[in-house]
Protein backbone atom coordinates (compact mmCIF):
# COMPACT_ATOMS: atom_id res chain seq x y z
CA UNK A 1 0.00 0.00 0.00
CA UNK A 2 1.66 3.25 -1.10
CA UNK A 3 1.14 6.94 -0.60
CA UNK A 4 1.21 8.73 -3.97
CA UNK A 5 0.63 12.38 -3.31
CA UNK A 6 2.12 15.44 -1.72
CA UNK A 7 0.54 15.41 1.71
CA UNK A 8 -0.17 18.12 4.20
CA UNK A 9 1.82 18.24 7.41
CA UNK A 10 -1.14 17.21 9.59
CA UNK A 11 -1.72 14.03 7.58
CA UNK A 12 1.85 12.76 7.22
CA UNK A 13 2.17 10.89 10.51
CA UNK A 14 -1.10 8.99 10.11
CA UNK A 15 -0.43 8.16 6.47
CA UNK A 16 2.98 6.72 7.34
CA UNK A 17 1.39 4.48 9.99
CA UNK A 18 -1.16 3.23 7.45
CA UNK A 19 1.54 2.64 4.84
CA UNK A 20 3.72 0.65 7.24
CA UNK A 21 0.84 -1.42 8.53
CA UNK A 22 -0.38 -2.25 5.06
CA UNK A 23 2.98 -3.01 3.42
CA UNK A 24 3.17 -6.69 2.37
CA UNK A 25 6.01 -8.74 3.82
CA UNK A 26 7.57 -9.21 0.40
CA UNK A 27 8.13 -5.44 0.25
CA UNK A 28 10.77 -5.77 2.95
CA UNK A 29 13.19 -6.97 0.28
CA UNK A 30 12.57 -3.95 -1.95
CA UNK A 31 15.27 -1.28 -2.23
CA UNK A 32 14.64 2.15 -0.72
CA UNK A 33 15.38 5.39 -2.56
CA UNK A 34 15.55 8.84 -0.97
CA UNK A 35 15.94 12.34 -2.35
CA UNK A 36 17.11 15.17 -0.11
CA UNK A 37 17.21 18.86 -1.00
CA UNK A 38 19.75 21.08 0.72
CA UNK A 39 19.63 24.84 1.20
CA UNK A 40 22.12 27.48 2.27
CA UNK A 41 21.56 30.94 3.80
CA UNK A 42 18.29 32.63 2.82
CA UNK A 43 16.96 29.29 1.60
CA UNK A 44 19.13 29.23 -1.53
CA UNK A 45 19.28 25.69 -3.05
CA UNK A 46 22.83 24.35 -2.93
CA UNK A 47 22.74 20.58 -3.39
CA UNK A 48 20.52 17.62 -4.29
CA UNK A 49 21.34 14.21 -2.82
CA UNK A 50 19.99 10.81 -3.88
CA UNK A 51 20.44 7.69 -1.74
CA UNK A 52 19.69 4.09 -2.73
CA UNK A 53 19.63 1.32 -0.11
CA UNK A 54 19.30 -2.37 -0.92
CA UNK A 55 19.41 -5.25 1.56
CA UNK A 56 19.78 -8.95 0.81
CA UNK A 57 20.16 -12.01 3.01
CA UNK A 58 23.25 -11.14 5.00
CA UNK A 59 24.31 -8.22 2.84
CA UNK A 60 23.65 -4.61 1.93
CA UNK A 61 24.54 -1.95 -0.61
CA UNK A 62 24.27 1.80 -0.24
CA UNK A 63 24.72 4.24 -3.11
CA UNK A 64 24.83 8.04 -2.91
CA UNK A 65 24.84 10.57 -5.73
CA UNK A 66 24.97 14.30 -5.06
CA UNK A 67 25.76 17.49 -6.91
CA UNK A 68 25.76 21.21 -6.22
CA UNK A 69 22.95 23.15 -7.85
CA UNK A 70 22.13 26.73 -8.81
CA UNK A 71 24.43 29.51 -7.66
CA UNK A 72 26.37 27.10 -5.43
CA UNK A 73 27.99 25.65 -8.56
CA UNK A 74 29.62 29.03 -9.21
CA UNK A 75 31.64 28.69 -6.00
CA UNK A 76 32.08 24.91 -5.75
CA UNK A 77 31.06 22.66 -8.63
CA UNK A 78 30.87 19.15 -7.16
CA UNK A 79 29.40 15.91 -8.48
CA UNK A 80 30.03 12.73 -6.48
CA UNK A 81 28.92 9.12 -6.83
CA UNK A 82 29.82 6.60 -4.14
CA UNK A 83 28.73 3.06 -3.34
CA UNK A 84 29.51 0.40 -0.77
CA UNK A 85 28.83 -3.32 -0.80
CA UNK A 86 28.87 -4.97 2.61
CA UNK A 87 27.91 -7.86 4.81
CA UNK A 88 25.72 -7.96 7.92
CA UNK A 89 26.70 -10.22 10.79
CA UNK A 90 24.76 -10.87 13.97
CA UNK A 91 26.47 -7.93 15.64
CA UNK A 92 27.63 -5.43 13.03
CA UNK A 93 27.46 -4.03 9.50
CA UNK A 94 30.81 -4.46 7.77
CA UNK A 95 31.83 -3.06 4.36
CA UNK A 96 33.49 -5.28 1.76
CA UNK A 97 34.23 -2.79 -1.01
CA UNK A 98 33.78 0.96 -1.41
CA UNK A 99 33.99 3.04 -4.59
CA UNK A 100 33.77 6.81 -5.00
CA UNK A 101 34.11 8.98 -8.10
CA UNK A 102 33.93 12.74 -7.90
CA UNK A 103 34.53 15.86 -9.92
CA UNK A 104 35.35 19.08 -8.09
CA UNK A 105 35.74 22.23 -10.17
CA UNK A 106 36.83 20.11 -13.12
CA UNK A 107 39.29 17.92 -11.19
CA UNK A 108 38.47 14.21 -11.07
CA UNK A 109 39.12 12.00 -8.04
CA UNK A 110 38.60 8.27 -7.66
CA UNK A 111 38.77 6.10 -4.54
CA UNK A 112 38.76 2.31 -4.28
CA UNK A 113 38.92 0.55 -0.92
CA UNK A 114 38.54 -3.10 0.12
CA UNK A 115 37.86 -3.98 3.76
CA UNK A 116 38.99 -7.43 4.92
CA UNK A 117 37.32 -9.47 7.71
CA UNK A 118 40.52 -9.31 9.79
CA UNK A 119 40.40 -5.49 9.83
CA UNK A 120 42.99 -4.99 7.10
CA UNK A 121 42.13 -2.21 4.65
CA UNK A 122 43.56 -2.12 1.12
CA UNK A 123 43.09 0.74 -1.32
CA UNK A 124 43.61 4.39 -1.97
CA UNK A 125 42.86 7.15 -4.42
CA UNK A 126 43.67 8.48 -7.86
CA UNK A 127 45.44 10.82 -8.17
CA UNK A 128 47.42 9.63 -5.13
CA UNK A 129 47.74 11.84 -2.09
CA UNK A 130 51.06 13.66 -1.55
CA UNK A 131 51.15 12.08 1.92
CA UNK A 132 49.08 8.86 2.06
CA UNK A 133 47.24 8.01 5.26
CA UNK A 134 49.41 5.84 7.49
CA UNK A 135 48.54 2.15 7.29
CA UNK A 136 48.26 1.89 11.05
CA UNK A 137 45.42 4.42 11.05
CA UNK A 138 43.26 2.57 8.52
CA UNK A 139 43.01 -0.82 10.22
CA UNK A 140 39.49 -1.58 11.43
CA UNK A 141 37.91 1.37 9.62
CA UNK A 142 34.78 1.50 7.49
CA UNK A 143 33.55 3.85 4.76
CA UNK A 144 31.35 6.86 5.51
CA UNK A 145 28.21 5.28 4.02
CA UNK A 146 28.49 2.27 6.31
CA UNK A 147 29.06 4.59 9.28
CA UNK A 148 25.66 6.21 8.78
CA UNK A 149 24.03 2.85 7.96
CA UNK A 150 25.27 1.55 11.32
CA UNK A 151 23.79 4.59 13.04
CA UNK A 152 20.41 4.15 11.36
CA UNK A 153 20.20 0.47 12.34
CA UNK A 154 21.31 1.15 15.91
CA UNK A 155 18.62 3.82 16.21
CA UNK A 156 16.01 1.29 15.11
CA UNK A 157 17.22 -1.24 17.70
CA UNK A 158 17.91 0.97 20.70
CA UNK A 159 16.73 4.52 20.02
CA UNK A 160 20.22 5.78 20.89
CA UNK A 161 22.65 7.70 18.67
CA UNK A 162 25.70 7.12 20.87
CA UNK A 163 28.55 5.62 18.84
CA UNK A 164 31.95 6.46 17.40
CA UNK A 165 32.96 5.10 14.00
CA UNK A 166 36.46 5.08 12.50
CA UNK A 167 36.26 6.05 8.81
CA UNK A 168 38.68 5.71 5.89
CA UNK A 169 37.33 6.43 2.39
CA UNK A 170 40.53 6.14 0.38
CA UNK A 171 41.50 9.79 0.87
CA UNK A 172 40.57 10.84 4.38
CA UNK A 173 40.88 9.27 7.83
CA UNK A 174 38.54 10.60 10.51
CA UNK A 175 36.14 9.49 13.23
CA UNK A 176 32.43 10.23 13.25
CA UNK A 177 31.24 10.83 16.80
CA UNK A 178 27.46 10.55 17.25
CA UNK A 179 25.61 11.52 20.43
CA UNK A 180 22.01 11.80 21.57
CA UNK A 181 20.32 15.17 21.10
CA UNK A 182 16.83 14.29 22.31
CA UNK A 183 13.45 13.76 20.70
CA UNK A 184 11.56 16.45 18.86
CA UNK A 185 8.10 16.83 17.35
CA UNK A 186 8.84 18.24 13.90
CA UNK A 187 6.41 20.54 12.12
CA UNK A 188 6.32 21.57 8.44
CA UNK A 189 9.31 23.76 7.62
CA UNK A 190 11.42 24.89 4.67
CA UNK A 191 8.82 23.77 2.16
CA UNK A 192 8.77 20.23 3.58
CA UNK A 193 5.35 18.88 4.58
CA UNK A 194 6.43 16.57 7.39
CA UNK A 195 4.96 16.49 10.86
CA UNK A 196 5.83 13.86 13.43
CA UNK A 197 8.26 12.68 16.09
CA UNK A 198 11.97 12.35 15.30
CA UNK A 199 15.14 11.32 17.12
CA UNK A 200 17.90 13.93 16.99
CA UNK A 201 21.56 12.92 16.69
CA UNK A 202 24.52 15.24 17.01
CA UNK A 203 27.48 14.48 14.73
CA UNK A 204 31.06 15.71 15.10
CA UNK A 205 33.83 14.82 12.65
CA UNK A 206 37.18 14.26 14.40
CA UNK A 207 40.18 14.38 12.07
CA UNK A 208 42.74 11.64 12.60
CA UNK A 209 45.11 12.46 9.73
CA UNK A 210 45.81 16.17 9.24
CA UNK A 211 48.59 16.07 6.62
CA UNK A 212 46.18 16.46 3.74
CA UNK A 213 44.98 19.90 2.60
CA UNK A 214 41.64 18.36 1.56
CA UNK A 215 40.67 17.55 5.13
CA UNK A 216 38.13 20.38 5.22
CA UNK A 217 35.91 18.57 2.70
CA UNK A 218 32.61 17.17 3.93
CA UNK A 219 30.49 18.12 6.92
CA UNK A 220 32.45 18.88 10.08
CA UNK A 221 29.44 18.61 12.37
CA UNK A 222 25.71 19.06 12.65
CA UNK A 223 22.39 17.63 13.80
CA UNK A 224 20.35 14.94 12.05
CA UNK A 225 16.71 14.04 12.76
CA UNK A 226 15.61 10.45 12.10
CA UNK A 227 12.19 8.80 11.89
CA UNK A 228 10.73 5.43 10.96
CA UNK A 229 9.14 5.99 7.56
CA UNK A 230 9.49 2.55 5.95
CA UNK A 231 9.33 -1.04 7.25
CA UNK A 232 12.67 -2.56 8.12
CA UNK A 233 15.56 -2.44 10.56
CA UNK A 234 16.68 1.16 10.10
CA UNK A 235 15.42 4.70 10.51
CA UNK A 236 15.85 7.32 7.79
CA UNK A 237 16.94 10.97 7.99
CA UNK A 238 14.07 13.44 7.79
CA UNK A 239 16.06 16.65 8.28
CA UNK A 240 19.66 17.75 8.80
CA UNK A 241 21.52 20.91 9.68
CA UNK A 242 25.19 20.54 8.81
CA UNK A 243 28.35 22.65 8.92
CA UNK A 244 29.96 22.27 5.48
CA UNK A 245 32.40 23.98 3.13
CA UNK A 246 29.34 25.75 1.70
CA UNK A 247 28.45 27.10 5.15
CA UNK A 248 25.53 25.95 7.31
CA UNK A 249 23.27 23.79 5.15
CA UNK A 250 19.69 22.76 5.98
CA UNK A 251 18.62 19.48 4.38
CA UNK A 252 15.09 18.14 4.00
CA UNK A 253 13.85 14.73 2.91
CA UNK A 254 11.87 15.46 -0.24
CA UNK A 255 10.87 11.99 -1.38
CA UNK A 256 11.15 8.36 -0.26
CA UNK A 257 10.13 5.23 -2.15
CA UNK A 258 10.29 1.52 -1.45
CA UNK A 259 8.95 -1.29 0.73
CA UNK A 260 5.37 -0.35 -0.06
CA UNK A 261 5.80 3.36 0.66
CA UNK A 262 5.78 6.17 -1.92
CA UNK A 263 5.90 9.42 0.00
CA UNK A 264 6.53 12.87 -1.44
CA UNK A 265 7.15 15.58 1.14
CA UNK A 266 8.24 18.46 -1.09
CA UNK A 267 8.80 19.32 -4.74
Amino acid sequence: MGVRQVVSGRRVASLIVVALAGAPQIAMAEPVSLRMEMFGPAGVPVLTLHTHLDETAGGYSVGVDYATTGMAKVFVDIHTRSEVQGRMTATQEQPVSFRADSTRNGTERHSRVDYRPDGTVIGGSTPPLPQPVAEGLTRGTVDNLTAYFRLERQLARTGSCAMRVAVFDGRHRYDLQFSDAGHRALTPSGGQNYQGDAIACRMVRVERESNNDEQNEGATGGTLWYARLVPGDELVPVRMQMDTQLGVVDAYLAEIRGRGVNLKLMQ
